[in-house]
């Protein structure tokens, strides 16, 4: 018996299609056409390729597709069908970094993957994200597997965008940026206000000479601006991970943790500092001495200041294009012990201002 074609298959299938068309028929007919005109194919659990997990974030898929594909890179890597790895860590990644083309192939994942491993698109399947004016030429696009062509069809004819490999197309020689690094830097209060120089130790992911990924340190002196404030970013740029087929390296992003301070404390731009004053100093004003971050100043108390009544001073906060203040907040402390010609005059002035209420406002 000679071998059917896919062209016999469809003229069978046009003619038939006429004459059952919107019966029961009509879609076991479509059903049994696909069939044998596709046939099943071995699934590629893109998921798997990367080692991630159905749940994983843009950002998980990034970071291992980043991974193998230095891991895999043919420029440098020694392992067994490296190349065949980096095109489906490629091809993988193509499809799960795009939210629509993920959504498409999740749903065929589900619906269009058998138990024996094969698969088959459901009849009529038609990609809507599809692929076009990518960093891609054809000939390129041919390393696609069948299974990427077979869901997304103009797959031969896209492909990555140039972003992803700093250029053109997908080349056993193209280059691909470093790694960017974080690293934390923890400083007193007084080297973030006035600047200073430190050690910033870090490390950086590399590919030896026989190809495999290993961790290198990394000690760089760091010259702090003044200014600096909590959860703000340092970028060195090229000071990252290196780069792979000559790709230029990722960049160092520092970020600034201050250390507990035993008087001060920071809101935005401004230094905050309790200053305790005595009763009498709260009660008929004084002038006293207060610590900022850069030295010490005379702050005038007014006359009849209370525990929480907040001075500020202009521009002792933080340096910057808009420098911050110092708030001062007062605070009215008690002697803790008192002499008995302090307690006779304690109570001349309790029968003084024996009028005075200082829980009115509780109503009790």
């Amino acid at each position: 018996m000679n071998p059917v074609s896919v062209f016999d298959l469809q003229q069978g299938y046009k003619e038939a299609a006429c004459n059952f068309h919107g019966s029961d028929k009509y879609k076991k007919l479509e059903i049994t056409f696909w069939s044998d005109a596709r046939g099943y194919m071995d699934f590629k659990d893109y998921y798997a390729v990367l080692g991630v997990s159905e749940s994983a974030t843009p950002e998980d898929i990034k970071k291992a597709y980043r991974k193998l594909a230095r891991k895999y890179h043919p420029d440098v890597s020694k392992e067994e069908n490296a190349s065949d790895k980096f095109k489906d860590v490629g091809e993988a990644y193509e499809v799960l970094k795009d939210p629509e083309k993920r959504a498409e192939y999740d749903q065929l994942r589900k619906y269009g993957a058998r138990a024996d491993g094969s698969f088959q698109p459901p009849p009529g399947w038609q990609s809507a994200s599809g692929f076009g004016g990518g960093g891609y030429t054809e000939a390129d696009a041919r390393q696609f597997s069948e299974f990427f062509e077979e869901i997304f069809g103009g797959g031969r004819h896209g492909g990555f965008s140039g972003a992803d490999f700093g250029g053109g197309g997908f080349r056993q020689s193209a280059k691909m940026r470093g790694e960017d690094v974080h690293a934390r830097l923890a400083l007193f209060l007084e080297e973030a206000f006035n600047g200073c120089e430190k050690q910033v130790s870090f490390t950086v992911h590399e590919i030896d000479s026989h190809g495999r990924m290993v961790p290198r340190q990394k000690t760089l002196k760091v010259k702090i601006p003044a200014g600096m404030r909590e959860g703000q970013h340092i970028r060195l740029k090229g000071q990252g991970a290196p780069g792979v087929g000559g790709g230029e390296p990722g960049d160092l992003f520092i970020e600034i943790e201050l250390a507990p301070h035993p008087h001060f404390s920071i809101e935005g731009r401004d230094v905050l500092v309790t200053v305790p004053v005595a009763p009498w100093e709260a009660a008929l004003g004084a002038t006293v001495t207060v610590p900022t971050v850069s030295g010490k100043v005379n702050v005038k108390v007014p006359k009849g200041s209370t525990s929480g009544r907040k001075l500020r001073l202009k521009g002792k906060g933080f340096p910057g294009k808009h420098p911050g203040d110092q708030i001062v907040v007062l605070q009215v402390a008690m002697p803790e012990q008192h002499t008995a010609e302090a307690e006779k005059l304690y109570e001349k002035l309790a029968e003084l201002e024996k009028g005075f209420d200082p829980r009115s406002k509780l109503h009790v």
